[in-house]
């Protein structure tokens, strides 16, 4: 089995998904099934290997200067948490498709639910601790999405946004606890970190890699005093509570401190740090959970409560705790999903989740009453189910952890009461909701959901039972493998325990007793005497510290922008280049400007008197765009000489891509700017303090004086040039003579891929900002204006023009490799004579004979360049390695073709989409048209 293709799965079917239309809710919900039950497939189809004692690995080449693939493995804990995630999310895809309603557009909910299962798989079977954190911060992103697909809700979008900073914070934290983990070990390949606990323990800045690894840890599965995300992200769909919030993303912080204790634990601030947060999480999650009014609020505390038992007993730094707690991580996932769904049934059906409102279910919905019945009994640790049998491995441990005194007495005292709170808030939820009197209020009659709503609850209710009565024959062998590679060792590695209801008369079983008599006294003395029904006076906690930072933090932003960016263009650059002249001067302030050796200068270049007159030209352009600025239009011509003078100064330096390329952007640039002065007054005004001149003309100098001197350094001194290189490998390597457009698509692919997104986002944001936009004052032409405002003449030359400019633009775009060209320069003639087209014969006259919607050549242009990339993928080479070949071709001969052309188009399409884009929606204004497409 392929780990890579189990760890796209997911990306793939969200990737189709994202293609079809909100009306297509059937297809959305078959295809998130298919995928979900594949990626399960292929989880199952590796269990034999991993029961075996193999690791399963798949890796492509990734950052080989690092030492890192994009890679896969796969031992038992991680097979464990695959199937926690494929399984569970096969049943929340079919639980999603009758939860949502109509309105809910509901492709975006299951794309963002496969993204999410995505981003878990890569995490738990990533090989090494980079790629751990990619997914680690992909499932914060992705929850995210889920958290606030509802936007139109306060609440959801607040819990988003609140889940994000939390887990995206700790996010950060983990990263810098990688990195120092990786430099002590010289490697960030899981296999050698796990190995390297002795020497990574040994480290001085061990403690400070362990509490930044922790508090990813903490962020992410909601521990104290973090806690208080989980239950605001309740404001999610149902579907997303009982997958992210009890199998999957908070797990994930779990997962990680299972998978880096060999290299981590077994260490006195291991066992403080970890089994402290653990207890208090367990405490606080398991009493406020008793005064939630909400079904999902009781859940959400009740998992952190959970989340908190499993913390605890992995800082107990026991191998049975490891044990118990691995055992306690399948348990969990298994009742809470299945509450949770439960839970939405019950709102979904009835019209609320206020168990103030919701008594005497039972008779209205018996089948889901006994379903939540089994799940809330294996949450409080009832005998039979599977709940009880992780609880009382861990009271063993909680009262057989005598090596530190203080945990003598106070391990057990806790779990002891957080098995109380458990127990009662379970007996709340039952008889709260199912019994207690009648139904009060409620919106809708309430009864039983559809079969196939109701059938993940039945599954995960019947495996809350199989696990409680056997064990060994359901839980055993994925229990071993998972605890084994937990420990990191081999079968001998495993402590002795028994996966049975019955181990005699003892002290856990004495404290399991004490917790469920004492749970159930402790709900019904509490509902008696005080009537948790009216209660509403526990405090929010943490999440009003949280609130109160926040607005802090972004009051502060606020004020800085403000003082930053007061609308000054002015001020903007006048703070620019004096921070660039302070940095650029302070190096050599501090060191000393005679403290270095200055190297001996290069001979200089000869200056022809032609060029040093153009060049004098050009120095007379930009200096009188400065003096002229007041005049906006002829600075603007004076701008555009200068820009020419430049393209000839490539031209003299053979250049020749260069200043093609230059001479296009300034055409380009001059058109923008001849469309925005339309907006514009005809002259600036004055500038009325000689002061701010003074100034000002004090900042040009020095600024101009400082770049001259570096470019004089840099030009007039000995240096090591990379561009023999390209000379040199350009036609061996590339399959290209221009070195120009091969080291673009090529050599700096990654740039250019970069580069041309940008340049696609500013033409979306220009069109999003211009597209509803009404300028105030446009008045209509009339009279001989309205008749000559497309002059015959060129109209008739720009309608000769386009064709022309697309067949030299094939030209440019078909040599680029070898002579200069490229699909940058082609795409840009092409651009420039469909705006000049544009602007000649009015927009009427282009909407008749084009769509005019050039949104869809900015994808297609950036799916055509990631394609050229990916596809070097299939041949095991790093993304946009390209190659070429000469195929020979009867009657023309060998024909020069490049991998590196279809990545060019891409170019092409992006260009031409994006300035064309920007071009016309400012055309528009000044047409005082509208756009011809929504």
């Amino acid at each position: 089995m392929s780990l890579i293709w189990l760890a796209l799965a997911p990306y793939i079917g969200a990737a189709l998904i994202a293609c079809l239309p909100n009306s297509a809710r059937k297809t959305a919900a078959w295809l998130a099934g298919a995928t979900a039950l594949v990626a399960l497939a292929m989880v199952l189809a590796a269990a034999p290997a991993v029961f075996g004692g193999q690791i399963l690995r798949d890796s492509v080449p990734w950052l080989a200067e690092l030492g890192l693939n994009f890679g896969f493995r796969m031992d038992g804990l991680a097979w464990m948490f695959a199937l926690l995630i494929t399984g569970i999310g096969s049943l929340i895809v079919l639980y999603a498709a009758y939860y949502l309603a109509k309105e809910d557009p509901a492709p975006r909910f299951f794309m963002f639910l496969m993204l999410f299962m995505g981003a878990m798989i890569g995490a738990v079977t990533a090989d090494n601790l980079i790629l751990l954190v990619v997914f680690w911060e992909l499932t914060s992103l992705a929850s995210f999405l889920l958290i606030g697909y509802w936007s139109h809700r306060d609440d959801a979008r607040e819990g988003a946004k609140m889940a994000l900073a939390i887990t995206g914070l700790g996010g950060l934290a983990l990263l810098g606890g990688v990195l120092i983990v990786g430099n002590i070990v010289g490697s960030y390949q899981l296999d050698e970190v796990l190995r390297a606990g002795d020497q990574i323990v040994a480290h001085p800045l061990y403690e400070v890699a362990l509490v930044l690894v922790l508090l990813g840890c903490f962020t992410k599965s909601a521990q104290f005093p973090f806690h208080f995300w989980l239950p605001h992200a309740m404001a999610a769909p149902t579907p997303v509570s009982a997958y992210l919030h009890s199998a999957t993303m908070v797990k994930l912080g779990v997962f990680l401190l299972a998978r880096m204790y060999p290299a981590l634990g077994n260490t006195e601030p291991w066992f403080w740090i970890v089994s402290l947060t653990g207890l208090a999480t367990l405490m606080v999650g398991a009493y406020i959970a008793i005064f939630k009014h909400d079904l999902k609020g009781l859940l959400a505390y009740s998992t952190i409560s959970h989340l908190g038992l499993i913390t605890l007993l992995f800082g107990l730094d026991e191998k049975l705790a490891i044990v118990a707690g691995v055992f306690h991580i399948l348990n969990h996932a298994t009742f809470k999903a299945g509450l949770f769904m439960a839970a939405g049934i019950i709102d979904h059906e009835s019209g609320t989740r206020d168990m103030r409102k919701l008594n005497g279910l039972m008779k209205y919905m018996p089948i889901t009453g006994v379903l939540a019945i089994i799940a809330s009994a294996a949450m409080a640790g009832v005998p039979l189910f599977n709940g009880f049998l992780s609880k009382e491995m861990f009271f063993m441990e909680a009262v057989n952890k005598s090596t530190h005194a203080a945990m003598e007495w106070i391990l057990p005292i806790g779990a002891t009461i957080a098995g109380i709170c458990s127990v009662a808030y379970s007996a709340r939820f039952i008889h709260d909701v199912f019994f207690n009197g009648e139904p009060v209020d409620l919106p809708k009659t309430p009864h039983e959901p559809p079969w196939f709503m109701r059938l993940p609850v039945e599954v995960l209710a019947l495996l809350c039972l199989l696990v409680g009565v056997v064990p060994s024959l359901i839980i055993g062998p994925t229990l071993a493998v998972a605890a084994q590679a937990a420990l990191h060792g081999g079968p001998g590695e495993l402590p002795v325990y028994k996966l049975t209801i019955w181990h005699g008369f003892n002290l856990p079983l004495l404290m399991s007793a004490i917790a469920l008599v004492g749970g159930l006294a402790v709900y019904f003395w509490l509902q008696k005497r005080i009537n948790l029904h009216t209660t509403n006076h526990l405090p929010r906690g943490g999440r009003d510290v949280f609130v109160w930072k926040m607005d802090r933090i972004i009051g502060s932003a606020r004020r800085l922008t403000l003082a930053l960016q007061n609308g000054s263009l002015q001020r903007y650059l006048l703070l620019f280049f004096g921070t660039a002249f302070v940095l650029g001067a302070w190096p050599f302030v501090r060191a000393g400007f005679s403290s270095a050796p200055v190297p001996q200068a290069l001979p200089t270049t000869p200056l022809s008197f032609g060029f040093v007159a153009v060049w004098l030209i050009g120095m007379a352009g930009a200096l009188a765009t400065a003096i002229c600025y007041q005049r906006r239009l002829l600075a603007l011509m004076l701008m555009g000489a200068t820009g020419l003078v430049v393209a000839l100064g490539f031209v003299y330096l053979s250049a020749p891509d260069l200043a093609l390329t230059q001479l296009l952007v300034e055409m380009v640039t001059i058109m923008l700017m001849m469309l925005a002065l339309h907006w514009l007054p005809a002259e600036s005004p004055p500038e009325r303090s000689r002061l701010r001149q003074a100034r000002d003309l004090a900042v040009a100098v020095l600024a101009g004086a400082g770049v001259t001197a570096i470019v004089w350094q840099v030009l007039t001194r000995p240096f090591n040039s990379i561009s023999p290189y390209f000379l040199e490998t350009t036609v061996p390597q590339g399959g290209g003579s221009n070195a120009v457009n091969v080291i673009i698509v090529d050599y700096r692919g990654f740039d250019t891929l970069g580069e041309i997104t940008v340049l696609g986002i500013a033409g979306l944001m220009i069109f999003a900002l211009l597209r509803n936009f009404k300028p105030e004052g446009l008045r209509p032409m009339a009279g001989e204006a309205e008749r000559d405002k497309h002059p015959l003449l060129l109209k008739l030359i720009s309608r000769l023009l386009l064709p022309l400019a697309a067949v030299v633009a094939m030209h440019l775009f078909m040599r680029g490799h070898n002579l200069p060209g490229g699909g940058f320069i082609a795409g840009l003639v092409l651009a420039i004579a469909i705006i000049l087209t544009y602007v000649a014969n009015g927009q009427a006259w282009m909407a008749q004979r084009a769509t005019g919607d050039y949104r869809p050549w900015i994808g297609w242009g950036l799916l055509i360049a990631g394609a050229a990339g990916i596809g070097s993928w299939f041949v095991a080479h790093p993304f946009l390695t390209s190659t070429y070949d000469y195929p020979w071709l009867p009657g023309v001969g060998g024909v020069p073709l490049a991998s590196a052309s279809i990545f060019d188009l891409g170019v092409f399409l992006t260009v031409v989409g994006a300035t064309v884009l920007a071009l016309l929606a400012i055309a528009r204004l000044t047409a005082g048209g509208k756009p011809t497409w929504k």
